[in-house]
C-alpha cells in the first residue's frame, strides 16, 4: 500500500481530528493575513487622503497665484529703488525722487538678478509745467522693462513707449479731449498719443509717459535715473527683506522702499496658506502614522499568540491521534510497516493539514481584512482593492504553515514510529 493511500485512509478515519487541525491553521493564517490586509488598506487610504489634500491645496494655491498675478498686473511693482541720499519725507511729499543715480545701475541689477526679482523698470520722473497747455503734470520717462539675465523671459508688466509717442493719464486725456492718435506738443517736442490710461483716482491720472531717452533730454538728465521699480516674485520663495539686502549689496549707493499693497498682502496670504497646508499635511501624516503603529502593536501581540496556539493545538491533536490509534499502529508494524513509514504517515498528514489551512486561511483572512478595512477606512476603490492582494504574503504562508504543522507533529510522529509492535499487541490482548 502506497504512503499517500495510507495518509488518506488515516484522514478519513480521523476526520474530526484532521478538520480541527485544519481549522486551527485556518484561524492562525486568517488572523495574520487579515492584519496584513488591514495595514495595507490603511496605507492605501493614507495615500488617498494625502493625495486629495495635496490636490485641494494645489487648487487653492493656484487660485491664489492667479489672483496674485492679476493684482500684480493691476497694481504694479512692490519694490522701489531710490538714490541712497534721497530723503523719503521729501519723496512722499513730492511723489517722486529729486535725487538721481547712474543709469548703469539697472544693468548691474540685470546682470546679477536673483530668482526672486522680476520686471525691472528704470524711470525718470519729475513734476513739470506743461507750457503748451499751461498746467502742471508728472512727466515719466521709461525705456520699458529691462530683462533679467539668466532668467526665462516673462510677459512684461509695462511695455516700452516708442520715441515719438506718449501715454497720457486719464484726467489729462479727459480734460484735453485726447485719444489714441491725437497729436500733442510737450516741451517743444511733437508727439502722438499712443494710448490713454484708465482712471486710477491717483496722481497717475495727470501723468504723461514717454521714452526714457526723450525724457532725459527734455529734463536735462542724460545718463541718470530717479528710480528703478522692480517686482518681488513670491513664487520663487524667500523673504522680501532678503531681496532688499541683495539689491543694496549689488547697488550700495541705493535704498530700497517696499510698497505695501494688495499684491504683497495677497502674496502673504498665499504663503500663509502654503504654510498652513504643510502643517495640516504633517499633522495628518502624524495621525495616520500613530494609528498604524497602534494597529501594528495590536497585531504584534495577537498574531504570535494565534500562531503559537495553533501550533500547540496541532501538536496536541497529533498526540491524541497517536494515542487513540496505538493498537492500529501496532498491527501495521506487525504486518511489516516500517517505523519510517509510520513516521511519514503522520508527517504527511500534518503537511496536508498545513497546506489546506494555509489556502483556506489566506482566503478567509483576505475577506476578513477587506471587510475590516471597509469598516474602519470606508469604501475602497476598485483600484485600491488590487493593492490589498498580498502575493508576497501568500507564498511564505504556503510554505510556513505546512512546516509549522510538521514541526508541531514531529514529536508525536516520532513517538508513534518508535513504539514496539510486540508490546502494543501484548498490552492489547
Amino acid at each position: 500500500m502506497s504512503l499517500w493511500r495510507l495518509v488518506l485512509k488515516e484522514i478519513r478515519h480521523r476526520r474530526l481530528n484532521f478538520a480541527l487541525g485544519v481549522l486551527s491553521v485556518t484561524v492562525a493564517v486568517g488572523v495574520l493575513v487579515a492584519h496584513v490586509v488591514l495595514l495595507r488598506a490603511h496605507d492605501v487610504r493614507t495615500e488617498e487622503i494625502l493625495r486629495r489634500k495635496q490636490s485641494d491645496a494645489d487648487a487653492r494655491l493656484a487660485t491664489l497665484e492667479d489672483d496674485y498675478r492679476k493684482y500684480m498686473k493691476e497694481l504694479g511693482y512692490n519694490l522701489l529703488i531710490l538714490p541712497k541720499e534721497q530723503d523719503l519725507a521729501e519723496f512722499w511729499d513730492k511723489g517722486y525722487a529729486t535725487r538721481t543715480m547712474p543709469e548703469e545701475n539697472v544693468r548691474k541689477l540685470s546682470d546679477t538678478g536673483t530668482q526672486a526679482m522680476r520686471h525691472l523698470l528704470p524711470i525718470v520722473q519729475q513734476r513739470v509745467l506743461w507750457p503748451e497747455q499751461k498746467r502742471r503734470i508728472i512727466l515719466i520717462g521709461t525705456r520699458g522693462e529691462v530683462p533679467i539675465k539668466h532668467r526665462t523671459p516673462k510677459e512684461p508688466m509695462l511695455l516700452a513707449v516708442p520715441p515719438a509717442e506718449a501715454v497720457v493719464g486719464h484726467r489729462l486725456a479727459s480734460d484735453l479731449g485726447l485719444e489714441r492718435g491725437s497729436p500733442i506738443t510737450l516741451l517743444g517736442r511733437k508727439l502722438v498719443v499712443a494710448s490713454c490710461r484708465p482712471e486710477r483716482g491717483t496722481a497717475e491720472d495727470i501723468t504723461i509717459w514717454i521714452d526714457l531717452a526723450t525724457a532725459q533730454q527734455l529734463l536735462g538728465m542724460e545718463g541718470r535715473l530717479n528710480a528703478i521699480e522692480a517686482l518681488k516674485c513670491y513664487c520663487a520663495g524667500g523673504g522680501i527683506e532678503d531681496l532688499r539686502q541683495d539689491i543694496v549689496a549689488t547697488l550700495p549707493d541705493t535704498r530700497v522702499v517696499i510698497r505695501e499693497n494688495r499684491v504683497t498682502v495677497r502674496a502673504r496670504a498665499r504663503e500663509r496658506a502654503k504654510a498652513e497646508h504643510q502643517e495640516a499635511m504633517a499633522a495628518e501624516k502624524a495621525h495616520r502614522e500613530s494609528l498604524r503603529q497602534a494597529r501594528e502593536s495590536f497585531a504584534a501581540v495577537v498574531v504570535p499568540l494565534t500562531v503559537t496556539g495553533a501550533a500547540v493545538w496541532v501538536g496536541l491533536l497529533a498526540l491524541a491521534n497517536v494515542r487513540e490509534r496505538r493498537n492500529e499502529i501496532g498491527i501495521l508494524r506487525a504486518v511489516g510497516l516500517r517505523a519510517a513509514q509510520v513516521f511519514s504517515v503522520f508527517v504527511s498528514r500534518a503537511l496536508l493539514m498545513g497546506l489546506m489551512g494555509a489556502v483556506l486561511g489566506y482566503i478567509t483572512g483576505l475577506a476578513m481584512g477587506i471587510a475590516a478595512a471597509r469598516a474602519t477606512e470606508g469604501a475602497l476603490s476598485a483600484g485600491s482593492l488590487g493593492h490589498l492582494f498580498a502575493a508576497g504574503v501568500f507564498i511564505p504562508v504556503l510554505v510556513a504553515s505546512p512546516a509549522l504543522c510538521v514541526l508541531a507533529t514531529w514529536a508525536p510522529a516520532v513517538v508513534a514510529a518508535r513504539q514496539d509492535p510486540a508490546v502494543i499487541l501484548r498490552e492489547g490482548s
